[in-house]
């Protein structure tokens, strides 16, 4: 039987490689059974690269994406960017045996004005271009703001119809968020994704003090906020119709991740989530 591979979106994980070291946040990764990670928001110094090359052998780890950004967020916002550091982004990848750089979101400043982003995407998918004359594919991973609609088609569509090179990351609990169906808009990007988004979407505890009840404006924030990141298999997306839309339309690595783990810790978090996996039938892509 076909089968992905499950892995862990790092980022979730940038307080731990902080306080534990790269090296001893993915040999804990590789004692709760986890085989693949993507490394995002977590700085690529030497250090950092060696460190992760060497859990990435000693541990069995599949380091499966980076991320980078095309541009900085804003003008004159630090860290790298393809555009600025290409060559050592690109040695980073070769060392540590990546084939996918993913870019993480849209610049701020590009944001919500349809000119913008169809400028930018169309200077990612010529960085698309020039990556593949190294063996590297280039992903663009989702939120809910390409879901905004001009002249009645989606954003993300829109960016879609108008690549051809450039990959997509899509990411189920965003997709949710947007008030559209993940199977089904998963599988209408079948042979653009090999990289996925494993995170859950539930509703929140309301809790209600004697201040909200005084102040209606402040309990209708609450009320209107509940939305939270939960958890795979915590949450109320139908899981196992993901993996399959996933796989059927050529993901490769389900990554999981939650933005927010609300105080919990993010071990424990990423535990729950492969237990629930394991439980639905997926040990076997662990």
């Amino acid at each position: 039987m076909t089968k992905g591979k499950i892995g862990v979106q790092m980022m979730m994980l940038k307080q731990k490689v902080e306080e534990l070291g790269a090296y001893e946040t993915m040999k804990k990764l590789h004692e709760l059974g986890f085989s693949a990670v993507e490394v995002s928001q977590i700085p690529m110094t030497e250090e950092n690269v060696a460190e992760l090359k060497r859990a990435s052998e000693d541990f069995n780890i599949k380091i499966a994406a980076l991320s980078a950004g095309l541009e900085p967020m804003l003008p004159g916002a630090p860290g790298e960017t393809l555009s600025n550091d290409f060559d050592k982004i690109v040695n980073d990848a070769k060392t540590l045996n990546c084939n996918f750089i993913r870019i993480g979101m849209l610049p701020f400043n590009v944001m919500g004005d349809k000119d913008r982003i169809m400028a930018f995407i169309e200077r990612a998918e010529a960085m698309a271009h020039r990556l593949a004359e190294h063996g590297i594919e280039l992903y663009y991973h989702t939120h809910h703001i390409e879901f905004q609609k001009y002249d009645g088609e989606f954003l993300l569509d829109l960016i879609k119809n108008n690549t051809s090179k450039l990959g997509f990351e899509l990411d189920v609990h965003w997709i949710q968020r947007a008030g559209v169906n993940p199977v089904e808009f998963v599988k209408q990007y079948k042979g653009r994704i090999s990289l996925l988004h494993l995170k859950d979407y539930r509703i929140g505890q309301l809790e209600v003090t004697e201040d909200d009840l005084k102040d209606l404006a402040q309990f209708m924030v609450k009320f209107t906020n509940t939305i939270e990141f939960a958890e795979v298999g915590e949450g109320n997306l139908d899981i196992p119709a993901i993996m399959e839309a996933g796989l059927e339309s050529g993901a490769q690595y389900f990554l999981i991740e939650q933005d927010d783990t609300y105080g919990r810790d993010p071990f424990d978090c990423l535990e729950t989530s492969a237990e629930n996996l394991r439980k639905l039938g997926y040990s076997d892509w662990f």
